[in-house]
């Protein structure tokens, strides 16, 4: 039953009306044997001189009812082919919809401990398992494992000795499959993580191949690579090893049921205890009723593959997504514009302490930088106020509210962020500026990236506003993808600001460009930046400077110089 669920990723409904379409298809298929067992009862009849003359006209009827019938047969195939692949197709679609939506609300601290490529794994290689599974195998194994049931209750009242010799192998081939099944399960694990590792490899080595060239890593020599695919040959190649035989073996086992058959049916004929018409009908059934289930048989080892594909989903589906806790609303009645506090915040990722007791209080319409060497915290703080994280010590207020009481869509809507590594969509660039405001007209997307100085580069671009980017903004410079982030951020002109490093890896050029639309776009706003270069935070209101976790220092520029400390270390440092 767990692999069922796993394979309709938890909802059993969706296999209502596949199992129930492919059931009565099965049911509809076996009807024509019943006609054709009449035909041959009117044949054996006059050959065995029953009958005076061959009953022609019967046998006409026979012809045209078949013949009528295959309409029935057509829209019954019609029925179970319809209910199994849309229903699979729509699960398909509607899951990745849910699961990516799903991901985007889970921690970030989530998503950093997990390989891209596996997540990726699961929204697509693994969906498309579980689709698999719902519209070729899963129904028609459940209506395979029905049909012999039915067929046995049935013929069980025409002739209960030929139809347990019929069915006498099903239990022994079932005990077998059962341990298949558990073998699998085993191995089935194993070389699904060779895939994904394989996935992650190749992602890997096309995302480094900058690298790979310029160190003479390609071909045999990207060791990790050669590895990986020669690991996935070996699960694949033990799995078919082992699993292989013993369900032929269970395919032959189910097979023999015919031989058992014919065996009692001969003998009994010979001791005058079945007609021959009965041991006839028994033989056309007994060739066909194990069909469905001998073909669902031999894709079983798929079909756990599947299973496990969906069970890979399910468990990223239960990871806990982002709390909101709720608070009295009393809490929330004298607010104050944009004010920002950390109180006695720590942070850890992992086991690797980032930020230890800071308190800070960024004010409404003020410039706040963040100064302090790599690896001080600065950044931490940044994606604490967007919440990509919760803090494990102290709390975080938002106009003087818990910042995990606010939900994501309400928090994010007061915040703009540009970051140092700007990541535009493959897509144009006007669909790329809307990210900022999806229902922007074109005047304002113009007034967004003009006031961003990126508004003359964009026109000179092929198509202007609708020239594709390439995946990642890799068709444009640093410094235009920096200004079309800048003006995206203006788009959504959100109250607070926040600036990470966003000018640190650009030219001397680019970075007068992107300062003047950074000056543009804080007018008026709450505004938090990280600061690479000190000569940017002479005019900041307030000044944080960070070292190992801590809050060191804070205050205006002319001040923290006359304190002697870290603060003007750096900036001597900077001004050799």
């Amino acid at each position: 039953m767990n692999a069922i669920k796993n394979i309709c990723i938890g909802d059993y409904s969706r296999l209502k009306k596949p199992v129930l379409s492919t059931m009565l298809s099965h049911l509809v298929n076996i009807v024509p044997f019943a006609f054709s067992i009449e035909a041959i009862n009117v044949i054996f009849r006059y050959f065995c001189k029953m009958d005076s003359q061959l009953n022609t006209t019967r046998l006409w009827q026979i012809f045209f009812i078949m013949l009528f019938y295959m309409i029935i047969m057509a829209w019954a195939e019609g029925k179970a082919y319809m209910a199994n692949f849309r229903g699979a197709y729509n699960m398909s679609a509607h899951g990745r919809i849910n699961l990516a939506e799903h991901i985007r609300k889970l921690p970030l601290g989530f998503l950093s401990k997990h390989d891209p490529a596996d997540i990726s794994s699961m929204l697509i290689t693994d969906f498309n398992m579980a689709e698999t599974g719902i519209s070729h195998y899963l129904p028609q194994l459940l209506g395979a494992l029905i049909m012999p049931v039915l067929a046995f209750l049935g013929l069980v009242w025409i002739d209960w000795r030929m139809a347990i010799a019929m069915f006498i192998s099903l239990p022994i081939s079932m005990l077998i499959m059962f341990v298949v099944s558990k073998v699998q399960n085993i191995l089935a694990h194993k070389h699904i993580s060779a895939k994904v590792n394989a996935a992650a490899r190749v992602e890997e080595y096309l995302h480094g191949i900058r690298v790979i060239k310029a160190y003479n890593l390609e071909g045999e020599k990207f060791d990790r690579l050669k590895q990986a695919f020669l690991s996935l040959k070996k699960a694949a190649v033990k799995d078919e090893a082992i699993l292989g035989p013993l369900v032929l073996l269970t395919v032959a086992i189910i097979r023999s049921g015919l031989t058992f058959m014919i065996i009692t049916g001969a003998y009994l004929i010979v001791k005058g205890k079945l007609d021959v018409l009965t041991f006839v009908m028994f033989l056309i059934i007994g060739s066909r009723v194990f069909d469905p289930l001998t073909n669902a048989l031999t894709r079983f080892i798929e079909l756990r593959f599947y299973s496990i594909a969906g069970g890979r989903i399910l468990s990223l589906m239960n990871e806990k997504e982002q709390q909101t806790i709720p608070i009295d609303d009393k809490a929330t009645e004298q607010q104050t514009d944009n004010i920002i506090e950390f109180r006695n915040v720590s942070f850890a990722y992992t086991d690797k302490t980032v930020l230890k007791d800071v308190n800070i209080c960024i004010k409404p319409n003020t410039l706040t930088a963040l100064v302090g060497k790599s690896g001080s915290g600065k950044s931490t703080i940044i994606k604490l106020i967007t919440r990509f994280y919760d803090v494990q010590k102290g709390k975080i207020l938002f106009n003087n509210v818990p910042i995990n009481s606010i939900t994501e869509e309400d928090l994010l809507k007061h915040i703009s962020v540009v970051f140092q590594d700007v990541y535009l969509f493959k897509d144009t660039v006007k669909n790329n500026l809307l990210l900022g405001k999806q229902n922007a007209s074109d005047e304002e997307i113009i007034r967004a990236a003009k006031l961003a100085n990126a508004h003359d580069f964009i026109m000179q671009l092929p198509n202007g506003y609708d020239t594709l980017i390439g995946e990642g903004g890799n068709t444009l410079s640093g410094g235009e993808k920096q200004r079309i982030s800048i003006a995206r951020a203006m788009l959504k002109d959100a109250d607070i600001i926040l600036l990470d490093e966003a000018t640190a890896s650009l030219d001397a050029e680019n970075e007068v460009e992107v300062q003047r639309a950074i000056n543009n776009l804080i007018k008026n706003k709450t505004v938090i930046v990280i600061a690479h270069r000190l000569t940017t935070t002479v005019n900041s209101d307030n000044i944080i400077v960070m070292n190992e976790g801590n809050v060191v220092e804070q205050g205006k520029h002319e001040d923290l110089l006359q304190n002697n400390g870290l603060y003007k270390k750096l900036w001597d440092l900077q001004s050799l």
